[in-house]
């Protein structure tokens, strides 16, 4: 090989080196720029809570701008789609609801995005038993006025939209009790807690993270919760199963998740800082007033835990019965 060929190869591979390093060097430097956190319903519901939560929290860790996007509609299936087709670079993560992830693909004949194949599992939130919450003036003191009064014909419940946990575990309700209360679905949990609180819906299965500042004020009242186990937060109230009403356990969660394709070292990262997070005293303290307990997991432990999810609540919704409305 002559002397001027060898050359113009050194410096061939010399600038091929060179334009590799601005693409490494971002890399290396994540994040030089403000990564948005989609909450995909409308303000005041529980995504929206936890993603406002950890967002000045984040924006500590990283240094970085960290902006909370609602994008509502279709039982919280727009955003997320939205999630699941934004460039996996690390500036755009969905504050994911178990509905979208777990019960969404069952509930629906297609979706834009693949529950099980679209996102990357970066780090659960938290989970929690929910609630069977009723207008203070009502007049449902128990859950066996609830059933009393779904006798009538003349009950309904509202839900943070259609193929919502909140949604399904209605359904369930209705099998277990074999009754038909009626559904009625709204744009969030913000929007259907206005309307508990006014009176115009008397009735939800709801997570009580939104709900607990009117729970205290004394304008809804808590019936029972939808798990297992009693709650933490309240220890007076009794599980449907100690109300008499078998068949019924739910436990929703929410979750940290990025587009399918996002870098390792990326979800690594994310995922510590958001852990650090939810361990510290302040931000447990505060999960634990609204009933709502943090979850522990790797990456690799969350995707497993995700697709263990998707058949459990896949079962759910096709023992409901429930339909999209």
């Amino acid at each position: 090989m002559s002397l001027t060929l060898t050359r113009r190869l050194a410096a061939l591979f010399a600038v091929a080196g060179m334009a590799a390093l601005p693409a490494a060097h971002a890399k290396d430097t994540w994040p030089d720029h403000p990564i948005t956190i989609v909450s995909p319903y409308a303000p005041g519901g529980t995504t929206d809570i936890l993603a406002r939560l950890l967002a000045p929290r984040l924006q500590a860790k990283f240094g970085q701008a960290i902006v909370v996007e609602n994008r509502s509609g279709a039982g919280g299936n727009i955003g997320t789609a939205y999630v699941a087709k934004a460039k996996p670079d690390g500036y755009t993560f969905l504050l994911a609801a178990s509905g979208p992830i777990v019960i969404a693909g069952t509930l629906y004949s297609s979706l834009p995005y693949r529950p099980d194949k679209d996102f990357t599992a970066v780090s659960p939130l938290a989970d929690t038993n929910f609630v069977v919450a009723v207008n203070a003036k009502s007049g449902l003191n128990s859950i066996q006025d609830v059933i009393a009064k779904a006798k009538t014909g003349t009950l309904s419940f509202g839900s943070a939209g259609s193929g919502t946990p909140q949604h399904i575990i209605g359904e369930m309700f209705n099998v277990a009790t074999k009754q038909k209360i009626q559904h009625i679905p709204y744009k969030g949990s913000g929007p259907l807690l206005n309307d508990l609180v006014g009176g115009q819906v008397p009735l939800a299965f709801e997570n009580p993270l939104p709900i607990m500042q009117q729970v205290k004020a004394g304008n809804l009242k808590v019936l029972a919760v939808t798990g297992s186990k009693r709650s933490a937060a309240l220890p007076d109230v009794p599980t449907l199963a100690e109300a008499g009403i078998k068949g019924v356990d739910a436990k929703p969660w929410y979750g940290f998740l990025g587009p399918a394709g996002l870098p390792n070292d990326i979800t690594t990262r994310m995922n510590k800082a958001i852990q650090e997070i939810l361990a510290s005293p302040d931000v447990k303290a505060q999960l634990a007033s609204l009933g709502v307990e943090p979850m522990v997991m790797t990456p690799k432990e969350y995707q497993a835990f995700m697709d263990k999810e998707i058949v459990k609540w896949g079962a759910a919704v096709k023992a409901s019965g429930a339909t999209v409305d």
